[in-house]
């Protein structure tokens, strides 16, 4: 796992660095979505989550779902396009998961993805996850989880 400015990033995930999204391929073909530990830290602890219905489409880099944090109220853009197959629940009962468990438990909806395998190649992955993210906190002026 990458580890940068103390934000975790597993390599094992693909990125949209710029939106602070992460994607997941799971073993029955759905793509899990959900916040990077540095978009959890940008936001501070995250108050409310509204997705979208299950069985509506999203197109990329376009909302999956809305966040509410003390500080910001914006979109989760997603990395890939689908339809919303499953939404979090667990998370819609305690926002706060988000923060406590980016890469886990606070995920944020499953889709059944219309394009993956073109979508995943324009997402960073592996060993170019850290330098991806270095580059971008330092641009953003960004000190640290």
């Amino acid at each position: 796992m990458a580890s940068v400015k103390n934000c975790n990033l597993p390599d094992d995930l693909y990125y949209n660095v710029e939106n602070n999204v992460w994607a997941r391929k799971e073993s029955d073909g759905t793509v899990t979505v959900g916040m990077t530990a540095y978009a959890c830290a940008l936001a501070g602890e995250v108050v409310a989550y509204t997705p979208k219905k299950v069985g509506r489409t999203v197109d990329v880099n376009k909302s999956c779902a809305t966040v509410e944090s003390g500080k910001w109220v914006g979109p989760v853009k997603t990395p890939v396009a689908g339809e919303v197959a499953a939404i979090n629940e667990a998370v819609a009962a305690k926002p706060g998961s988000i923060n406590k468990d980016p890469y886990g438990e606070g995920w944020l909806v499953k889709l059944k993805p219309t394009n993956l395998d073109a979508e995943l190649a324009a997402l960073v992955t592996g060993g170019a996850v850290a330098q991806a993210f270095e580059a971008k906190m330092t641009a953003d002026g960004f000190a640290g989880c």
